[in-house]
C-alpha cells in the first residue's frame, strides 16, 4: 500500500495531526463542530466527564462523555478553507495508520454535526428557528480541488439550480445532501431546507456596506428558487464543504442552523445566545 509522504500527510513530533494537534485516541466517533472556539465550552458544558481539552490556533477540541456515549466538539473557525483542514486531519485520525503512513484497510466513518448560526433567506422562517439542511449549495471553490461521486438526485437538483442562477457571472456551485441517518434521528421534526454557503460574509451574501456589490439583488435570486419540495432557506459559510468532504471521505454530516437573522426582514435577534443552546441542546438531547 502506497505510503503517504511527510509533505502530504504531516504529523507533529508528538505524534498528533499537523493543525488539529490531535492524537488518534483523542477523537470520539461523534464529532460536534462549531465555528466559533468559543462555544467549544458551551457545548462541552453538558459532558458528564471531560478526558481531552487540546487545542492550536482557532482548533480547539473537547472530547468526554455524555452518559456512555463518547463526543467529540472542535471549532472550525469561519469558512470552508478551515473545514478543507479539519475534515481531512479528522479523517486523517480515524482512516491512517500514523506509524506506516498508510490507509487503514478497514475505513471508520464518523457521525459529524455541525452546530452553527445563520441567516434566513425566506421570510416565513422566523429568528429562532432551528433548521437542518438537507442540501449544501456551495458558492465557494474547494470542491473544484476534490473529485466527487453526486448522485443522480444531487445532480439533476443542481441543474436546476444552475439553471436559476445562470445570470450570476463567475459562479460553480456544487451541491450534497445531508445524511439520512442523520436527518432522520436528529433532525425529524426541525424545519429543513438547502443551505447556500459562500465564500464570504459581506458582498457574498448580499450585504452592502461600503464596498460595491458586483451581484444585484443577491438574496432575491436565491430565495427564488424552487424545485419540487426544495427551496433555499438560509445561508451561512461552511455547510456545503461539510456536506461535501464528508460524503468523499465516506462520513455522515448534519448540520444544524439556529437562524439568528432574517435577511428579508433586515432584522438580527437580540437573544442570539439563547437561540445557540437551545441549537446545542437539542442535539445533545437526541444524540
Amino acid at each position: 500500500m502506497q505510503k503517504l509522504s511527510e509533505a502530504d500527510l504531516v504529523i507533529n513530533p508528538d505524534g498528533s495531526i499537523y493543525h488539529l494537534n490531535l492524537l488518534p485516541e483523542d477523537i470520539a466517533d461523534t464529532v460536534i463542530t462549531v465555528g466559533d472556539l468559543d462555544r467549544v465550552p458551551e457545548v462541552s458544558k453538558y459532558f458528564d466527564k471531560i478526558e481531552v481539552k487540546k487545542g492550536k490556533r482557532e482548533f480547539i477540541t473537547h472530547t468526554g462523555y455524555l452518559g456512555k456515549k463518547r463526543i467529540s466538539v472542535i471549532s472550525t473557525g469561519i469558512g470552508t478553507d478551515n473545514i478543507d483542514i479539519v475534515f481531512n486531519e479528522l479523517d486523517a485520525l480515524v482512516n491512517i495508520d500514523f506509524g506506516t503512513r498508510t490507509v487503514k484497510p478497514a475505513l471508520k466513518s464518523l457521525d459529524i454535526i455541525r452546530i452553527g448560526t445563520s441567516g434566513a433567506v425566506q421570510g416565513d422562517i422566523p429568528m429562532g428557528t432551528i433548521l437542518a439542511s438537507t442540501y449544501g449549495l456551495g458558492l465557494d471553490a474547494l470542491m473544484h480541488y476534490y473529485k466527487q461521486n453526486n448522485s443522480a438526485e444531487e445532480k439533476n437538483l443542481l441543474i436546476q439550480i444552475n439553471n436559476h442562477f445562470s445570470r450570476i457571472e463567475g459562479i460553480s456551485p456544487y451541491l450534497t445532501a445531508a445524511s439520512n441517518k442523520l436527518l432522520e434521528n436528529i433532525a425529524y421534526d426541525m424545519a429543513k431546507g438547502i443551505t447556500v454557503t459562500a465564500p464570504g460574509f459581506y458582498a457574498p451574501q448580499g450585504r452592502q456596506v461600503r464596498a460595491k456589490n458586483a451581484v444585484n439583488n443577491f438574496i432575491e435570486q436565491i430565495n427564488s428558487f424552487k424545485y419540487g419540495n426544495n427551496r433555499i432557506t438560509n445561508l451561512e459559510m461552511e455547510t456545503a464543504g461539510i456536506y461535501a468532504l464528508a460524503k468523499t471521505l465516506g462520513h455522515n454530516a448534519l448540520s444544524v442552523n439556529a437562524i439568528l437573522a432574517s435577511r428579508v426582514k433586515f432584522e438580527f435577534s437580540s437573544n442570539p445566545n439563547q437561540i445557540v443552546e437551545k441549537a446545542i441542546k437539542t442535539v445533545l438531547e437526541r444524540l
